[in-house]
């Protein structure tokens, strides 16, 4: 079927024909002629097949990440991992406990051996989970060892738990991060504590009870206040990820926002070119709710609070259109991706929006593959399927993050249908079953295949790319088309064009594009391949899209 979206309300006409027959059989009447053969069906077209004549939608520019004088944390590119599942660099550092399926030995040591690695994924910021000490309290069952391995509980927010390291291997990785150009951000649990929580140097507790904290009272902002400038004063980390976000008021969180921005103003540090830069006190908040309750962590634009959030509402839009989200919706038409960014509209001008496809609470992008029944790891769409939602991510205006493993198509063997029976032993929960070993090439874990080693080149590819085209990270976005298969987007920054064209589905698409949608550009050349997109006798660009792929066409 043949689509077509066309200028001053042209639009296709469609005649159809019948025959007909008549005559009753009477006494003497001829027979009745035999019935002509029903007509042959259509054939199904080889490819889906589009015709557009311009934008469907408007430009966007007025979040912080759409506008041409874009945050340079707009540019970060995020690799999360898991601390205690991730590797296992120093043999007296382990917790030997936790959830997941990993053997729960990963260390600050194992996060140094594998930041070589970690910036050849071309991620530029690394993102680690708590690692402050998490001391254990009398009677404390298994249950409570395997949180303690998270982090998420802390008791000293001042100490690095020794089952992960020491203070010396913190500002070892930091600093050696730095070295490569990474940037850092630690883990902060501003909303809850455990009970048996020590004071911060200052002499400063939290006030009331545990879960969640009482900010009521002004010694807990003051004391959260501490902690989010200890560690930038210490070690020069580049800002925070907030866990449970939606615990702390936003006043408090515009205040810990200042804090950061403080002690960012007075640190520096030597990058990869030996240049002397300040942190980039960057926070991002984990709201793991709706659009509304995002919006809240945000502020308003008279009054914000902070400044970037993880886009929960759009990453479970991404996986229902290539594999399915986690409740079981999938197979959803590519139209579901714009639907996704219509949540923006809630959210104040400063607000930037952080896309993810996974993370350690989620389930893994591969597991959610094999879950819909779209392809296993030795079926080629399930490589594919990956490096398409990496392809939508590299044209997202807005920071990104890549969880651990994803960049090689890391699944959980065994695993794919919800596990509903001793799921915590088997370290097979919902919200955790990607808590599994990291699989770091020459450093950890079995040598790649040749699939992973093919889809992480793809992946620092993509990030290649995305840096030295600041329209994909920190650009407008207009929506030019999208319907049950293909999806298509245009972003801007001053002179750098480029247009997004990605099909979700197993057929092969082709698009015939009028010039005028890309401000008639007289070529489009693919950033991937360095190839240049045909063009018709009528001067219109004729785009092939490989099925469950994306393309990069910058104009």
């Amino acid at each position: 079927m043949k689509k077509s979206i066309a200028a001053l309300g042209y639009g296709l006409a469609l005649a159809a024909f019948a025959g007909c027959g008549g005559g009753g059989a009477g006494a003497g009447a001829s027979p009745a002629p035999a019935p002509a053969p029903a007509p042959a069906p259509a054939p199904v077209p080889a490819t889906h097949e589009v015709s557009i004549l311009k934008a469907s939608g408007s430009i966007e520019q007025r979040l912080a990440c759409n506008r041409v004088l874009a945050q340079a944390a707009c540019q970060m590119r995020i690799y999360q991992v898991m601390v205690e599942a991730f590797v296992d660099g120093d043999p007296t550092a382990n917790f030997n406990a936790g959830y997941g399926t990993s053997k729960h030995k990963g260390d600050l040591a194992g996060i140094t051996a594998s930041l070589d690695y970690i910036k050849s994924t071309g991620a530029n910021t690394l993102w680690l989970t708590p690692i402050f000490l998490s001391a254990p309290v009398a009677g404390q069952d298994l249950g409570a060892d395997r949180l303690d391995a998270t982090g998420y509980f802390p008791s000293d927010y001042f100490k690095i738990d020794p089952k992960f390291g020491t203070l010396a291997q913190a500002r070892t990785l930091v600093q050696e991060a730095h070295k490569r150009g990474l940037a850092v951000l630690f883990d902060g649990v501003f909303g809850h504590h455990k009970a048996n929580i020590a004071a911060s140097p200052g002499g400063l507790k939290p006030f009331g009870g545990h879960d969640p904290v009482d900010y009521t009272h002004p010694d807990t902002l003051a004391f959260y206040r501490e902690v989010a400038s200890y560690w930038i004063d210490q070690l020069q980390i580049d800002g925070w990820r907030l866990d449970q976000a939606y615990q702390v008021p936003p006043a408090a969180l515009a205040s810990l926002r200042d804090t950061v921005q403080q002690a960012s103003s007075r640190n520096s540090y030597l990058n990869a070119d030996g240049v002397a830069v300040r942190p980039a006190g960057y926070m991002v908040a984990e709201v793991w709710k709706g659009e509304s309750e995002i919006a809240a962590t945000y502020g308003s634009t008279l009054a914000p609070a902070l400044g970037s959030a993880f886009d929960f509402p759009l990453r479970y839009k991404l996986v229902q259109t290539l594999a399915t989200e986690e409740s079981g919706l999938s197979g959803q038409p590519a139209s579901t991706l714009n639907a996704g960014f219509a949540t923006h509209a809630v959210y104040p001008d400063h607000a930037m929006p952080n896309l993810m496809l996974g993370n350690h609470d989620l389930v893994r992008f591969g597991d959610l593959v094999q879950r819909a029944g779209l392809g296993n790891p030795d079926d080629e769409q399930y490589w594919l399927r990956h490096k398409a939602a990496f392809t939508f991510m590299a044209a997202f205006s807005g920071p990104i993050t890549l969880y651990y493993g994803d960049e090689i198509g890391q699944e959980v063997p065994n695993f794919a249908a919800k596990v509903s029976v001793n799921c915590v032993e088997a370290g097979l929960c919902e919200d955790h079953v990607s808590r599994d070993d990291g699989v770091v090439d020459g450093v950890a874990g079995p040598a790649l295949s040749a699939r992973a080693r093919e889809l992480k080149g793809y992946v620092a590819s993509l990030m290649r790319v995305r840096s030295v085209n600041g329209a994909l990270a920190g650009g407008a976005r207009t929506h030019v088309y999208s319907d049950t298969n293909v999806y298509i987007d245009r972003k801007d920054s001053g002179s750098n064009r480029v247009l997004l064209v990605l099909n979700v589905k197993n057929k092969a698409a082709t698009i015939t594009l009028d010039s005028a949608v890309v401000s008639g550009a007289a070529a489009l050349n693919d950033l991937m391949t360095d190839g240049k997109v045909e063009v018709d006798a009528n001067g219109k660009f004729l785009i092939t899209v490989a099925p469950l792929s994306g393309r990069l066409l910058r104009f």
